[in-house]
Parts: C-alpha cells; sequence; structure tokens
C-alpha cells in the first residue's frame, strides 16, 4: 500500500496576515513610484526610434567594416582593459584583507552585541557610500590614477564581503566550533580551526563573485579620472565617436566573460 503524501504545512493566521501586508506594501510602493520614475516613457522605447537608430548605425559600424574594425587603436583598448582588471585584482585582495576580520567580528553568533551592532552600522555605513563619492576622495588625496580607484573598489567591496562574511559564519554548524572548544583550545583557535574550515568555500565563492563586480564597477571609476578603460569610454562617449565607443565595449564585454569563466573553473576547483 503506498503511503499518503504528506500535505505541505499551513501557515498560521497571523503569518498569512504579515505575508498579505508585506506584499501589499510592495505593490502599494511600486504604484505610488510609478510617475516619479517616469514608467509612463516606456512606449517611447518604440515610438521615438531614430535617434537610438542613428546611434545603433554608429556603434555597431565597426563590425560591418574591416578597415574600420582594424584601424582603430586596440592595444589601447586591451592596455587600457588590462590596467582596469590589475585595479580590480588589487583592490579585491585589499578588499577581502580587510573583510576577514571585519567579518568576523560582525558575526553574533562569535562576537558579544556590543561589538557586532557597531561593526554592523559600520559595514552599512561604507557600503551606503557610493563608489563614486569614495573615489573622488581618494582622487583628492593621491591625485589622479588607478591607485585611487584600488582604493575604492577596496573600500566599497570591502564592505559588501565583510557583511556576506559575517552571515556565512552565522550560519555555520556550532558542531565543530563546540568539539574545538571541548579541546581547551583558546578563542582564536577555535575561529582557525572550527569557524574557518567551514566557511571558506563560502567566502571564496563571494570573493570571487566580487572580483568579476570589481571589474566591472571599475570601467565607471575611469570617467572621473581613477585610471582604466573608463576614462577613453568616457572621451569616445563625449567626441560622439560612437564607433569606436562600440569597440571599446566590445574589450569590455569580451575580458568581463573572460573573468567569468575564469571563476567559475576556480570555483569548480575549490569548492
Amino acid at each position: 500500500m503506498s503511503e499518503a503524501i504528506p500535505s505541505p504545512p499551513r501557515k498560521t493566521a497571523s503569518s498569512q496576515a504579515f505575508d498579505l501586508l508585506l506584499w501589499g506594501g510592495v505593490i502599494i510602493l511600486l504604484v505610488i513610484s510609478f510617475r516619479p520614475a517616469e514608467i509612463d516613457k516606456f512606449p517611447q522605447l518604440f515610438t521615438d526610434t531614430e535617434r537610438t537608430a542613428g546611434f545603433a548605425r554608429q556603434f555597431f559600424a565597426p563590425f560591418g567594416d574591416l578597415k574600420l574594425f582594424m584601424s582603430m587603436d586596440w592595444d589601447l583598448f586591451i592596455g587600457k582593459m588590462w590596467q582596469t582588471i590589475q585595479m580590480a585584482l588589487w583592490g579585491t585582495a585589499l578588499a577581502i584583507i580587510v573583510a576577514i576580520p571585519l567579518g568576523l567580528l560582525g558575526a553574533r553568533n562569535i562576537t558579544p552585541a556590543w561589538i557586532q551592532q557597531p561593526v554592523r552600522r559600520l559595514l552599512d555605513l561604507i557600503r551606503s557610500v557610493p563608489d563614486l563619492v569614495v573615489a573622488l576622495i581618494f582622487i583628492t588625496a593621491v591625485g589622479l590614477g588607478p591607485f585611487a580607484g584600488v582604493m575604492s573598489i577596496m573600500f566599497n567591496t570591502g564592505g559588501v564581503l565583510a557583511k556576506l562574511f559575517a552571515e556565512a559564519v552565522e550560519s555555520i554548524d556550532k558542531g565543530p566550533v563546540e568539539g574545538v572548544r571541548a579541546t581547551g583550545a583558546a578563542p582564536l583557535q577555535e575561529i582557525v580551526w572550527g569557524v574557518i574550515p567551514q566557511v571558506a568555500p563560502l567566502w571564496t565563492s563571494y570573493a570571487l563573485y566580487r572580483f568579476e563586480s570589481s571589474s566591472r564597477s571599475a570601467t565607471v571609476l575611469g570617467i572621473i579620472g581613477a585610471g582604466g578603460i573608463g576614462q577613453i569610454l568616457y572621451d569616445s562617449i563625449s567626441a560622439f565617436q560612437f564607433d569606436q565607443t562600440g569597440c571599446i565595449v566590445l574589450v569590455i564585454v569580451v575580458a568581463v566573460s573572460m573573468i567569468d569563466m575564469l571563476s567559475q573553473v576556480i570555483r569548480t576547483r575549490l569548492l
């Protein structure tokens, strides 16, 4: 005789009311935000196409004209993209160094509340400051160039990774930590032998993802003089050289895709 399939657990009336209130609030916010976000302009995407078509023709022109394609300064584009990747690499590496202690201090299951809560609020502050503002601060301090971009990436990515690291620590199994503690280990040894081995794979995945994100965000930082390919991208757009813009975007897309594939390989090998 076949076993009866258990029915899914039913939510309590209070849980259902909370869900209704939550999603109802989201829908109300979307309705309220309709005009301020100018969603009513959506039909213009399909009616006012002349300017868009003109931009598209110039943007894709090099890909239909081999002579124009070969005349582009590919050495400059690739060189600047490589500099952008180097900025992202160093920025992410420094961010990891910052995020590990902050992530441990921000985890409520291993840190007392009087330390954990201020650390979490500090991380909220770090993440809330826009990248461009941070980059401008470092440009003011050290001048134009890639170093300002590296420090900006470190600042923002460090805050994001620290939060993710803390949440990973909060989800660990207490068993290994208690086992290490039972041997008479010190608190630092509990973290090294009971916590780190559990979170290391997830931390690695988070760090690789943020490196991919930093490679893209570093492009924007170059627009304000923080080095990399962003500066020449901005110059081409400002000069209405959209054929050059298309080639620069192609370099960015290829580079980001290669980084994504490399990250997948690394995650497969390490996780």
